[in-house]
């Protein structure tokens, strides 16, 4: 257990049918991370695992011996790596309302909203902590990422147009080349290098640093986001509370797709979810 009087971060991540490899390398670094942490800064870390892809069994929750990841959740913690809880048996709910369900038992000063197909570099919670501690008014902090081969990935954005929208996640590379210099300014390509940016107005819900007090006064994600938009939105809410920062010493490596990508279900919950985003943040269409 870990002592209350400690400094402590909160972290959770969901899962639904995740590639088993990829999850135990994102465990690998997440707990190296943890313990880089643990050694600069004496911060200890709790981690939430979030499975959305076992049954629902009628009762609020299952027997976490039966879980398919129970034995990598214990070989985790038996290399000393931080405690894990392991919350199934609520069914798929969809990302936003499974980190809530974490969100919910965590009291930490700051909680860290992952994606289980990252990979973080050692020192990544360690320079987020530093810079929450050295920028109270940051409420919200977002790292620098690399696709798997090496090149950053750009998922700081700015507010979108229905144009921007479908150009991005639907069009063919031909007419996506059109519109490029559209595209480069929508994804924030010309300032989110390697300074510091803040005054930001989406981020991505790969990796959101959030300082407990602000993600508790707006009460988490919108649960009635299944999936999509359900950063976008928390962003625009956080904005309205002090600082989002990119802070490009805080990284990692994102192996995401996206929906056009992943079929014609993805593509509605896509639909819908950006449906819901508009009628909530104002349409602007291009």
């Amino acid at each position: 257990m870990i002592p209350m009087t400690a400094a402590f971060l909160d972290l959770s991540v969901v899962l639904y049918h995740p590639d088993p490899e990829l999850l135990a390398r994102s465990l690998d670094t997440i707990g190296a991370a943890a313990d880089r942490l643990a050694e600069g800064a004496g911060v200890q870390t709790r981690l939430w695992i979030v499975d959305n892809g076992s049954p629902k069994d009628g009762h609020g929750g299952s027997d976490p011996g039966s879980n398919p990841f129970r034995a990598l959740l214990d070989r985790y913690a038996e290399a000393g790596r931080p405690p894990v809880t392991l919350i199934a048996g609520h069914g798929n709910v969809g990302y936003g309302a499974g980190h809530n369900l974490a969100i919910r038992q965590g009291d930490a000063p700051y909680h860290l909203i992952l994606n289980y197909d990252i990979l973080l570099e050692p020192d990544a919670l360690l320079a987020g902590w530093r810079y929450m501690e050295a920028h109270p008014r940051t409420v919200l902090l977002t790292p620098k990422v690399f696709g798997p081969s090496g090149e950053q990935e750009f998922l700081c954005k700015r507010r979108p147009t229905v144009l921007d929208l479908g150009l991005r996640a639907f069009a063919p590379a031909s007419v996506k080349r059109m519109f490029t210099r559209r595209l480069d300014r929508y994804e924030m390509r010309d300032v989110t290098r390697d300074a510091v940016v803040t005054g930001l107005e989406q981020v991505s819900g790969a990796f959101m640093l959030f300082r407990r007090d602000a993600l508790t006064r707006l009460g988490g994600f919108d649960d009635g986001y299944f999936l999509y938009f359900e950063d976008f939105d928390l962003s625009r809410r956080a904005m309205t509370l002090g600082e989002i920062a990119y802070v490009p010493e805080v990284r990692m490596v994102h192996f995401g797709g996206k929906a056009a990508r992943k079929g014609g279900a993805h593509i509605r919950m896509f639909a819908r979810s950006a449906l819901r985003f508009f009628n909530t943040h104002g349409w602007r269409l291009v």
